[in-house]
């Protein structure tokens, strides 16, 4: 009698758990539906570059409505767009990803400027041997990083003073810029009506280590955010992605810059919200095929990166990362191993939603389009990420941050 009881509230729980990963999965793959079809991507634009950057954007495009700053009148030597990279312990990455940047420098009213974050490699004469031969950019050594600021926006914060742009490109040094790159972004920059336009880069991986974790960043963005959400002037109708971040100044100036998130893992998402908060108008989009990035290189160095940020992505609350680590383990992997308790459509949902998500994005080569089979195993690729975000201190490029 006991085994029959136990039988049935085994198969009531299991029936349980399929109605709600269904629905959870369902509603997943209806937003990947949805952005299939409305969420923006950069493509080649239709008017030359120069036009852009001699006039700068629409004040129409461009627009705050609550009190917002007057456009500088910048005169024919100054530059209408400024690149801003920082750089911290990037030897590695800046000889693939620099003549990108440089390419977009072809045209009068674009300036680059790298600021190198006390690296302890060659990253400042690797930059610096560059701007000396090409003679287009600056490097700027920057300050000793003050208590209370995370690296990257103190960087950020530093580059920004330096910057005279009227629109000011915030892009990390992992960002592979395309011929054209600059005249796409700028054209939906305008075309969306953008203060803040924050890019997705299309991700560039090698290898099953890569392959298991650094795509699900594309998954996150295009199955949980409908991007209708974006019209809407609620703070928390928000995502932005410091890989690449596109202000008006006045926008950025008014939110208060970096120095308003001086101290945020996550300063890219707070940006956006601050952004909303002062009635300015935040965009997204894909990189398309002129805006990629090798964001790490290999599994190790994947799970270090995602770990840093993973809690604060959920809150700073613990309850909430395990409770992703649980849902995401249910959903995805459990479902191959009751595929004959009648779990199959719940696991080849799964496939699908990882299908849609390569789709959008543009990554549809052979070995890309093989990616979705390993959905069942990320998840425990991704257990040591949860492992990390739960401890109170991580190290990230050779410091060490306290949650």
């Amino acid at each position: 009698m006991m085994r029959l009881m136990f039988g049935r509230l085994a198969d009531l729980l299991l029936r349980s758990l399929k109605t709600t990963l269904l629905a959870l999965l369902g509603y997943k793959v209806a937003v990947a539906l949805i952005n299939l079809g409305l969420f923006p991507k950069l493509t080649e634009a239709q008017k030359p570059l120069e036009a852009r950057t001699k006039r700068g954007l629409s004040s129409r495009a461009l627009h705050l409505p609550h009190s917002p700053l007057p456009i500088q009148n910048s005169s024919a030597e100054s530059p209408r767009v400024s690149i801003l990279m920082p750089m911290r312990n990037e030897a590695r990455n800046l000889p693939h990803t620099l003549p990108g940047l440089l390419e977009q420098l072809n045209f009068k009213g674009v300036e680059l400027l790298v600021l190198d974050d006390s690296s302890s490699d060659d990253s400042f004469s690797i930059a610096q041997k560059m701007a000396v031969q090409q003679g287009h950019f600056h490097v700027l050594h920057g300050k000793t990083l003050p208590e209370g600021w995370v690296g990257k926006n103190w960087a950020c914060h530093q580059l920004a003073q330096h910057a005279r742009g009227e629109i000011l490109i915030f892009t990390d040094a992992d960002v592979l810029w395309q011929k054209g790159a600059l005249a796409a972004l700028l054209e939906q920059m305008e075309r969306q009506n953008a203060d803040l336009l924050s890019v997705w880069p299309r991700q560039q991986v090698q290898g099953w280590g890569e392959r298991l974790i650094v795509p699900l960043i594309d998954d996150v963005l295009l199955t949980l955010f409908p991007y209708p959400l974006i019209y809407l002037p609620f703070r928390v109708a928000s995502a932005g992605n410091g890989q690449l971040m596109a202000f008006r100044r006045s926008a950025y100036e008014k939110l208060g810059g970096h120095a308003s998130v001086r101290n945020e893992v996550l300063e890219d998402v707070k940006l956006a919200r601050k952004l909303k908060g002062i009635g300015g108008r935040l965009r997204l989009a894909l990189g398309g095929t002129v805006i990629g990035v090798r964001m790490y290189h290999g599994y190790v160095e994947a799970l270090e990166g995602f770990g840093k940020n993973l809690r604060s992505f959920h809150g700073g609350s613990m309850v909430l990362v395990l409770a992703s680590m649980v849902f995401h383990v249910l959903a995805y992997t459990l479902p191959w191993l009751l595929w004959k308790r009648g779990f199959a459509s719940v696991a080849l949902l799964g496939l699908l939603e990882r299908y849609l998500v390569n789709l959008k994005t543009g990554r549809t080569e052979k070995t890309d389009l093989l990616e979705p089979l390993s959905t069942p195993l990320s998840p425990l690729a991704a257990l040591p990420i949860y492992a990390r975000a739960l401890k109170k201190k991580y190290r990230w490029k050779g410091r060490e941050y306290q949650r």
